[in-house]
């Protein structure tokens, strides 16, 4: 149990925390002084991840799954008794096919992990909030750009991104009487196993067909504006925020 006086060690709780840009957040979010709990549905990830910090604690989880889910956040309370951040991060790419060709499984399970995912954990994150009401908390979604631009072939993708957009503002909204505030981090082309799967160092398909060789960004990078998200006084709040590669075809795509 969290000492009652260590009143600015923040508590975050980090989805997808085994690879990618959750692996990044997590890591840097420790160095930082945060407790860390880290969330993923392989184990051995997460505690490479965490790398024996004894600041991280590693509890495996589906975000589809509203028992683990629920199992998640009681975990960190019974911890380090209370929750400050959650990073919503988990997520997947889905099937690269256009709206005639994506397969109803393949669209009902990119929604279950993207979008319905994301709304189990806010919705836990914001119970063990409002519990600790006047101090509230902060939800950060991870969004992506594609939640303003698609790419060819993303049907499912783009579209969980979209209703992420309003999942987040919602969720701000809700939480104005309690302290707890939801921000959006739209990233692209951050250097990550995500990229190489469609093919942006190699040549991505673009709008008219072409493929094209993209810039990327250390993920490192794309860890650090999440950090000053979270990092922002109770004060004050970051609703939206877009960082992508430099030079790469987001404005003007197509």
């Amino acid at each position: 149990m969290l000492n009652a006086q260590e009143p600015d060690l923040k508590i975050a709780v980090v989805t997808g925390a085994g690879s990618g840009i959750g692996r990044a957040v997590a890591r840097l979010m420790l160095e930082d002084g945060f407790r860390v709990i880290l969330a993923g549905r392989r184990e051995p990830q997460l505690l490479e991840t965490s790398g024996g910090h004894p600041n991280a604690l590693a509890v495996p989880c589906d975000v589809t799954d509203p028992h683990d889910v629920e199992r998640l956040f009681a975990t960190a309370v019974r911890q380090w008794g209370r929750v400050d951040v959650l990073f919503n991060n988990a997520g997947v790419f889905g099937p690269a096919a256009s709206v005639d060709e994506v397969s109803l499984p393949d669209w009902e399970a990119t929604l279950a992990v993207n979008l319905t995912g994301a709304m189990l954990c806010a919705a836990a994150a914001v119970r063990a909030m409002k519990a600790q009401s006047p101090q509230g908390g902060r939800i950060i979604n991870n969004g992506s750009i594609a939640a303003h631009s698609p790419r060819p072939r993303t049907v499912a993708y783009t579209v969980t991104k979209h209703a992420l957009t309003g999942l987040t503002k919602s969720i701000d909204l809700d939480g104005r009487g309690f302290g707890i505030t939801c921000g959006q981090i739209d990233i692209g082309n951050t250097a990550t196993e995500l990229m190489d799967h469609i093919g942006v160092g190699s040549g991505a398909v673009q709008a008219d067909g072409s493929r094209k060789v993209e810039p990327t960004f250390p993920v490192e990078d794309a860890a650090r504006a999440v950090l000053l998200m979270a990092r922002m006084p109770a004060s004050a709040s970051v609703g939206s925020m877009v960082v992508t590669a430099s030079g790469m075809p987001f404005i003007g795509r197509g």
